[in-house]
């Protein structure tokens, strides 16, 4: 939290009162930081991870800019998910409403013609790229008086492939705006885009000196492939904890775990793309309300969800690399609560685990889990004269 109070940085009573009966009543870091600049109009950049409050350090400002007879929509917010469009939302329907401003949310999966009729009469609007880039080119939706426009998890919407739909997006909103970005990292294409899209913005950074979250427990557990399913179940039903989001890496594979985990009393919903945006929105809303305390994603699926009771993130299929890893594990631990982040290690995985655990900083508590030491770092050959380097690229 900050020392500074809302109404020390300027946010208004109506504001703070619908803050307040949220039970939010002082700042976090990243609003702190940001909450001067975004109100006073200038283009900011803020590295944040998801967790740390950074949707009111954009929402707050937002509201607080607009008036009631601002153009519709004045504010689009881009986000990589239709998950995050409805949480973003969510948490700046109230704030909007305390100053007389109207929201609505564009994105896939609902009929595209009641969501340009809501849109057209919303201040702000939350979208993710693909919807939004429909409903500008069939002409059902103009941005020509956008005056704010904020990019959520920037980093995420690039690994997700929207940047030709963000390009175009942002040459139909006008020149003369306000540009928020708000990511992981401000590095590589992020930073180019971001130095494309702002002009002299303020730069401020939230993030731990730890390449992944330092409150997170890591646990790593070998399994072999006939018990896997019951050390998970074990895990679930053994430990004092809260929500449990657990990741596999294919679509078919967090339906049949729902099911072989229904087998062993153990109650859970998938999340995966191929369902229908009521069944998502159905099985978010069980997982969210802690009707079923365990929800089985894919990656893609879980893209956006930014829920503070999640006590357990657990790999059943353990992360391709090591900022899936980060990005996994950070769905717990939010908000400075601790968290515990637990990856079932098969036998032909132990190598490739151990060392990105190492990578990662926490390879001791690999050890200590599993009773097996690091791998040692593997050795490639470059093509260039023979020259040897391990697995990061370091010269030998």
């Amino acid at each position: 939290m900050s020392e500074r109070t809302f109404a020390e940085l300027g946010v208004s009573p109506p504001v703070i009162d619908a803050l307040a009966k949220r039970g939010i009543v002082a700042p976090f870091k990243i609003q702190t930081l940001v909450m001067d600049d975004a109100l006073a109009g200038k283009d900011v950049l803020a590295k944040s991870r998801t967790g740390s409050g950074k949707t009111l350090a954009f929402a707050i400002p937002i509201v607080e800019q607009l008036e009631t007879s601002d153009p519709k929509p004045s504010a689009v917010v881009l986000v990589p998910t239709r998950e995050l469009a409805a949480q973003v939302t969510e948490e700046t329907a109230d704030l909007a409403a305390a100053r007389g401003l109207k929201v609505a949310s564009v994105y896939g999966g609902v009929d595209l013609r009641r969501q340009a009729e809501e849109a057209a009469r919303a201040h702000i609007l939350i979208a993710t790229p693909g919807r939004l880039e429909d409903l500008v080119t069939r002409k059902m939706l103009s941005l020509s008086q956008v005056k704010i426009f904020i990019l959520d998890e920037a980093d995420r919407m690039l690994d997700m492939g929207f940047l030709p739909q963000v390009n175009k997006l942002v040459s139909r909103i006008p020149k003369e705006r306000q540009t928020m970005f708000f990511s992981a990292t401000l590095d590589g294409q992020i930073g180019l885009l971001a130095r494309r899209f702002t002009r002299d913005p303020a730069r401020h950074e939230v993030e731990s000196a730890a390449p992944t979250v330092e409150e997170v427990a890591h646990r790593f557990i070998m399994v072999t492939a006939g018990g896997k399913v019951q050390v998970l179940a074990d895990v679930l039903t053994d430990e004092d904890r809260g929500l449990a989001l657990v990741f596999v890496r294919t679509k078919r594979g967090a339906d049949r775990l729902v099911d072989r985990l229904k087998q062993r009393g153990v109650k859970a919903v998938a999340m995966h793309g191929d369902l229908t945006q009521a069944a998502r929105q159905h099985a978010l809303a069980q997982f969210d309300g802690g009707k079923v305390d365990t929800l089985i994603a894919t990656d893609v699926a879980a893209r956006g969800l930014d829920l503070d009771d999640i006590t357990h993130v657990i790999n059943f299929d353990p992360p391709d690399d090591d900022k899936s890893y980060v990005h996994r594990v950070g769905r717990t631990a939010r908000a400075g609560r601790s968290g515990v982040g637990v990856t079932l290690v098969m036998p032909d995985q132990r190598h490739e685990v151990s060392r990105m655990a190492d990578r990662l900083k926490v390879g001791k508590q690999f050890e200590e889990t599993t009773g097996h030491k690091v791998a040692p770092p593997m050795m490639v050959y470059s093509s260039r004269r023979g020259r040897r380097r391990n697995s990061v690229g370091a010269r030998r």
